[in-house]
Protein backbone atom coordinates (compact mmCIF):
# COMPACT_ATOMS: atom_id res chain seq x y z
CA UNK A 1 0.00 0.00 0.00
CA UNK A 2 1.42 3.49 -0.98
CA UNK A 3 2.33 5.86 2.27
CA UNK A 4 0.67 8.81 2.58
CA UNK A 5 3.37 11.71 0.75
CA UNK A 6 3.01 14.61 -1.70
CA UNK A 7 3.32 12.04 -4.59
CA UNK A 8 1.40 9.35 -3.87
CA UNK A 9 -2.46 9.22 -2.04
CA UNK A 10 -2.92 8.19 1.18
CA UNK A 11 -4.95 5.19 0.19
CA UNK A 12 -4.47 2.54 -2.45
CA UNK A 13 -1.74 2.96 -5.26
CA UNK A 14 -0.35 5.74 -6.94
CA UNK A 15 0.49 5.84 -11.08
CA UNK A 16 3.82 4.81 -10.46
CA UNK A 17 3.17 1.97 -8.35
CA UNK A 18 0.00 0.55 -10.20
CA UNK A 19 2.44 0.58 -13.56
CA UNK A 20 5.15 -1.40 -11.66
CA UNK A 21 2.30 -4.21 -10.21
CA UNK A 22 3.62 -7.18 -11.91
CA UNK A 23 0.46 -9.85 -13.62
CA UNK A 24 -0.01 -13.26 -13.50
CA UNK A 25 -1.04 -12.99 -16.76
CA UNK A 26 0.69 -13.12 -20.00
CA UNK A 27 1.67 -9.41 -21.32
CA UNK A 28 -0.48 -9.64 -24.70
CA UNK A 29 -3.51 -11.75 -23.65
CA UNK A 30 -5.77 -8.90 -24.46
CA UNK A 31 -4.44 -7.72 -27.32
CA UNK A 32 -7.10 -7.00 -30.03
CA UNK A 33 -9.36 -6.58 -27.31
CA UNK A 34 -12.00 -3.70 -27.04
CA UNK A 35 -12.65 -3.17 -23.44
CA UNK A 36 -15.80 -0.84 -21.31
CA UNK A 37 -14.69 0.00 -17.76
CA UNK A 38 -16.90 2.54 -16.37
CA UNK A 39 -15.54 4.76 -13.32
CA UNK A 40 -11.73 3.99 -14.71
CA UNK A 41 -10.93 7.50 -13.27
CA UNK A 42 -9.91 6.36 -9.53
CA UNK A 43 -9.91 3.54 -7.32
CA UNK A 44 -10.36 0.12 -8.27
CA UNK A 45 -11.66 1.16 -12.10
CA UNK A 46 -8.30 2.65 -12.69
CA UNK A 47 -6.48 -0.53 -11.15
CA UNK A 48 -8.92 -2.62 -13.69
CA UNK A 49 -8.27 -0.68 -16.72
CA UNK A 50 -4.46 -0.22 -15.77
CA UNK A 51 -4.16 -4.39 -16.08
CA UNK A 52 -6.24 -4.78 -19.35
CA UNK A 53 -3.81 -1.97 -20.79
CA UNK A 54 -1.04 -3.88 -19.92
CA UNK A 55 -2.17 -7.16 -21.11
CA UNK A 56 -2.70 -5.01 -24.73
CA UNK A 57 -6.49 -4.02 -25.05
CA UNK A 58 -7.95 -0.66 -25.95
CA UNK A 59 -10.27 0.65 -23.35
CA UNK A 60 -13.38 2.76 -23.47
CA UNK A 61 -13.52 4.47 -20.42
CA UNK A 62 -15.96 6.58 -18.79
CA UNK A 63 -17.06 8.16 -15.49
CA UNK A 64 -18.63 11.35 -14.20
CA UNK A 65 -15.30 13.40 -13.03
CA UNK A 66 -13.64 15.32 -16.01
CA UNK A 67 -10.46 15.78 -14.58
CA UNK A 68 -10.18 12.34 -13.25
CA UNK A 69 -10.86 10.51 -16.61
CA UNK A 70 -8.46 13.22 -18.51
CA UNK A 71 -5.37 12.30 -15.97
CA UNK A 72 -6.28 8.44 -16.40
CA UNK A 73 -6.53 8.89 -20.08
CA UNK A 74 -2.87 10.46 -20.46
CA UNK A 75 -1.66 7.55 -17.80
CA UNK A 76 -3.30 4.82 -19.57
CA UNK A 77 -2.50 5.57 -23.21
CA UNK A 78 1.15 5.20 -22.17
CA UNK A 79 0.74 1.54 -22.60
CA UNK A 80 0.50 1.76 -26.16
CA UNK A 81 -3.10 1.10 -26.52
CA UNK A 82 -6.16 2.95 -27.70
CA UNK A 83 -8.00 5.08 -25.30
CA UNK A 84 -11.43 6.28 -26.01
CA UNK A 85 -12.74 8.65 -23.24
CA UNK A 86 -16.25 10.27 -22.02
CA UNK A 87 -17.77 12.16 -19.32
CA UNK A 88 -21.09 10.67 -18.67
CA UNK A 89 -23.28 9.35 -15.75
CA UNK A 90 -24.38 5.61 -16.01
CA UNK A 91 -27.58 6.79 -14.24
CA UNK A 92 -28.94 8.63 -17.26
CA UNK A 93 -29.79 5.69 -20.05
CA UNK A 94 -29.95 8.34 -22.85
CA UNK A 95 -26.13 9.11 -22.12
CA UNK A 96 -25.78 5.18 -21.57
CA UNK A 97 -27.09 4.45 -25.52
CA UNK A 98 -24.80 7.86 -26.79
CA UNK A 99 -22.15 6.53 -24.91
CA UNK A 100 -22.56 2.84 -26.41
CA UNK A 101 -23.02 4.20 -29.70
CA UNK A 102 -19.78 5.68 -29.56
CA UNK A 103 -17.78 2.93 -27.93
CA UNK A 104 -18.97 0.84 -31.03
CA UNK A 105 -17.86 3.51 -33.60
CA UNK A 106 -14.20 4.23 -31.90
CA UNK A 107 -13.13 0.19 -32.40
CA UNK A 108 -15.72 -1.21 -34.51
CA UNK A 109 -17.25 -3.28 -31.75
CA UNK A 110 -16.49 -4.07 -27.82
CA UNK A 111 -15.74 -7.48 -26.32
CA UNK A 112 -16.45 -6.97 -22.52
CA UNK A 113 -18.19 -4.48 -20.65
CA UNK A 114 -16.43 -4.09 -16.86
CA UNK A 115 -19.53 -2.49 -15.24
CA UNK A 116 -17.24 -0.90 -11.96
CA UNK A 117 -18.99 2.89 -11.64
CA UNK A 118 -20.60 3.11 -8.12
CA UNK A 119 -20.50 4.64 -5.26
CA UNK A 120 -21.84 4.63 -1.44
CA UNK A 121 -21.85 6.62 1.34
CA UNK A 122 -21.22 5.64 5.33
CA UNK A 123 -24.44 6.51 7.00
CA UNK A 124 -26.62 4.94 9.89
CA UNK A 125 -29.89 3.56 7.86
CA UNK A 126 -32.16 5.14 9.99
CA UNK A 127 -30.41 8.13 8.88
CA UNK A 128 -31.08 7.80 5.05
CA UNK A 129 -32.72 10.57 3.50
CA UNK A 130 -34.87 9.65 0.05
CA UNK A 131 -32.39 11.61 -1.83
CA UNK A 132 -29.20 9.72 -0.69
CA UNK A 133 -31.05 6.40 -0.65
CA UNK A 134 -32.19 6.97 -4.68
CA UNK A 135 -28.61 8.29 -5.24
CA UNK A 136 -27.14 4.71 -4.60
CA UNK A 137 -29.42 2.35 -6.18
CA UNK A 138 -30.10 4.90 -9.16
CA UNK A 139 -26.22 4.58 -9.56
CA UNK A 140 -24.79 0.76 -8.33
CA UNK A 141 -28.09 -0.93 -9.35
CA UNK A 142 -29.75 1.54 -12.02
CA UNK A 143 -27.15 2.23 -13.64
CA UNK A 144 -25.07 -1.06 -14.21
CA UNK A 145 -28.21 -2.02 -15.70
CA UNK A 146 -28.79 0.67 -18.53
CA UNK A 147 -25.08 -0.31 -18.88
CA UNK A 148 -25.57 -4.13 -19.74
CA UNK A 149 -28.29 -3.85 -21.41
CA UNK A 150 -27.22 -1.50 -23.79
CA UNK A 151 -24.00 -3.54 -24.42
CA UNK A 152 -26.15 -6.94 -24.69
CA UNK A 153 -28.33 -5.42 -27.38
CA UNK A 154 -25.39 -4.32 -29.29
CA UNK A 155 -23.92 -7.63 -29.42
CA UNK A 156 -27.02 -9.60 -29.82
CA UNK A 157 -27.74 -7.49 -33.16
CA UNK A 158 -24.47 -7.91 -34.48
CA UNK A 159 -24.55 -11.17 -33.77
CA UNK A 160 -21.09 -10.59 -31.44
CA UNK A 161 -20.43 -12.71 -28.26
CA UNK A 162 -20.57 -10.88 -24.97
CA UNK A 163 -19.16 -10.53 -21.41
CA UNK A 164 -20.10 -8.51 -19.09
CA UNK A 165 -18.25 -8.19 -15.15
CA UNK A 166 -20.08 -6.12 -12.40
CA UNK A 167 -18.13 -4.86 -9.67
CA UNK A 168 -20.52 -5.69 -6.61
CA UNK A 169 -19.91 -5.82 -2.50
CA UNK A 170 -19.08 -9.20 0.20
CA UNK A 171 -23.14 -9.05 0.69
CA UNK A 172 -23.83 -12.27 2.11
CA UNK A 173 -23.36 -11.49 6.37
CA UNK A 174 -24.90 -7.79 5.02
CA UNK A 175 -23.61 -4.79 5.60
CA UNK A 176 -24.29 -2.50 8.55
CA UNK A 177 -23.72 0.97 7.58
CA UNK A 178 -24.01 0.73 3.93
CA UNK A 179 -27.59 -0.88 4.09
CA UNK A 180 -28.27 0.90 0.56
CA UNK A 181 -24.82 -0.39 -1.42
CA UNK A 182 -25.98 -3.53 -0.05
CA UNK A 183 -29.42 -3.83 -1.88
CA UNK A 184 -28.40 -2.78 -4.86
CA UNK A 185 -25.51 -4.58 -5.03
CA UNK A 186 -27.69 -7.76 -4.27
CA UNK A 187 -30.09 -6.64 -6.61
CA UNK A 188 -27.04 -6.56 -9.61
CA UNK A 189 -25.99 -10.43 -8.50
CA UNK A 190 -29.15 -11.48 -9.01
CA UNK A 191 -29.75 -9.58 -12.08
CA UNK A 192 -26.85 -11.30 -13.40
CA UNK A 193 -27.81 -14.93 -12.51
CA UNK A 194 -30.77 -14.18 -14.24
CA UNK A 195 -29.74 -12.48 -17.61
CA UNK A 196 -26.91 -15.39 -17.65
CA UNK A 197 -29.79 -17.74 -18.41
CA UNK A 198 -31.59 -15.19 -20.55
CA UNK A 199 -28.47 -14.34 -22.99
CA UNK A 200 -26.59 -17.95 -22.83
CA UNK A 201 -28.19 -18.49 -26.47
CA UNK A 202 -26.43 -15.32 -27.62
CA UNK A 203 -22.99 -16.40 -26.07
CA UNK A 204 -22.69 -13.77 -23.81
CA UNK A 205 -21.45 -14.45 -20.22
CA UNK A 206 -22.66 -12.22 -17.26
CA UNK A 207 -20.90 -12.90 -13.87
CA UNK A 208 -19.55 -10.40 -10.44
CA UNK A 209 -16.89 -9.68 -8.65
CA UNK A 210 -17.62 -9.06 -5.06
CA UNK A 211 -14.67 -7.56 -2.93
CA UNK A 212 -14.36 -7.48 0.37
CA UNK A 213 -12.74 -4.71 2.54
CA UNK A 214 -9.98 -4.09 -0.19
CA UNK A 215 -7.83 -0.44 0.00
CA UNK A 216 -8.30 2.06 -2.26
CA UNK A 217 -8.33 5.72 -2.32
CA UNK A 218 -11.72 5.47 -1.23
CA UNK A 219 -11.15 4.15 2.60
CA UNK A 220 -10.19 8.00 2.67
CA UNK A 221 -14.28 8.82 2.70
CA UNK A 222 -14.77 6.74 5.52
CA UNK A 223 -14.42 7.69 9.39
CA UNK A 224 -11.44 6.76 10.50
CA UNK A 225 -12.66 4.26 12.64
CA UNK A 226 -14.30 2.55 9.96
CA UNK A 227 -11.27 2.53 7.84
CA UNK A 228 -9.69 0.70 10.97
CA UNK A 229 -12.29 -2.07 11.45
CA UNK A 230 -11.36 -3.68 8.16
CA UNK A 231 -8.40 -4.79 8.96
CA UNK A 232 -9.82 -6.59 11.47
CA UNK A 233 -12.70 -7.97 8.61
CA UNK A 234 -10.99 -10.94 7.25
CA UNK A 235 -9.23 -14.19 9.55
CA UNK A 236 -6.03 -12.44 7.10
CA UNK A 237 -6.41 -9.54 9.30
CA UNK A 238 -5.78 -7.05 6.82
CA UNK A 239 -7.26 -5.45 4.15
CA UNK A 240 -6.91 -7.30 0.02
CA UNK A 241 -5.77 -4.10 -2.86
CA UNK A 242 -7.09 -2.99 -6.08
CA UNK A 243 -4.95 -4.95 -8.04
CA UNK A 244 -6.79 -8.31 -6.50
CA UNK A 245 -9.69 -7.17 -7.92
CA UNK A 246 -8.31 -6.45 -11.31
CA UNK A 247 -6.74 -9.91 -11.46
CA UNK A 248 -10.01 -11.26 -10.98
CA UNK A 249 -11.52 -9.84 -13.73
CA UNK A 250 -8.65 -10.63 -15.92
CA UNK A 251 -9.54 -14.01 -15.04
CA UNK A 252 -13.18 -14.37 -16.17
CA UNK A 253 -12.68 -12.09 -18.64
CA UNK A 254 -10.18 -14.53 -20.30
CA UNK A 255 -10.29 -18.02 -22.19
CA UNK A 256 -9.63 -19.34 -18.35
CA UNK A 257 -13.78 -17.94 -17.61
CA UNK A 258 -14.89 -19.01 -21.11
CA UNK A 259 -17.24 -21.82 -19.15
CA UNK A 260 -18.55 -19.48 -16.49
CA UNK A 261 -21.46 -17.73 -15.90
CA UNK A 262 -23.95 -16.50 -13.34
CA UNK A 263 -21.49 -17.21 -10.87
CA UNK A 264 -19.93 -14.62 -8.36
CA UNK A 265 -15.90 -14.60 -7.80
CA UNK A 266 -15.89 -13.74 -4.05
CA UNK A 267 -12.15 -11.83 -2.84
CA UNK A 268 -12.28 -11.02 0.39
CA UNK A 269 -9.75 -13.14 2.34
CA UNK A 270 -12.32 -14.77 4.37
CA UNK A 271 -14.55 -11.84 5.12
CA UNK A 272 -17.87 -13.40 4.12
CA UNK A 273 -17.03 -16.64 7.01
CA UNK A 274 -15.76 -14.36 9.52
CA UNK A 275 -15.37 -11.08 9.28
CA UNK A 276 -17.37 -7.87 10.99
CA UNK A 277 -16.54 -4.90 8.89
CA UNK A 278 -18.10 -1.42 10.14
CA UNK A 279 -17.57 1.61 7.54
CA UNK A 280 -19.34 3.52 10.23
CA UNK A 281 -17.00 2.57 12.96
CA UNK A 282 -18.45 -0.40 15.62
CA UNK A 283 -21.25 0.92 17.56
CA UNK A 284 -20.46 0.77 21.64
CA UNK A 285 -23.58 -1.98 21.99
CA UNK A 286 -21.10 -4.15 19.57
CA UNK A 287 -17.97 -3.59 21.22
CA UNK A 288 -16.30 -6.36 22.64
CA UNK A 289 -14.13 -6.63 25.59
Amino acid sequence: MSASTDESPKFGYSDVELRNLESVYRSDLFAGKKIIVSGAGSGLGKAIATLFAKLGADLIICGRNEEKLINATDYLKSFGGGVSTHVMSIRDPEAVNTFMNDAWAAFGGVDILVNNAGGQFPQAAIDFKPKGWQAVIDTNLNGTWYMTQSAARRWIDTGMPGNVINIVADIWRGLPGIAHTAAARAGVIYLAKSIAVEWAPHDIRVNCVAPGCCETSAFSLYPKEGAASYEEANPMLHAGDAWDIAEACAYLAAPSGKFITGEVITVDGGQQMWGDPWPTGRPDYFKIG
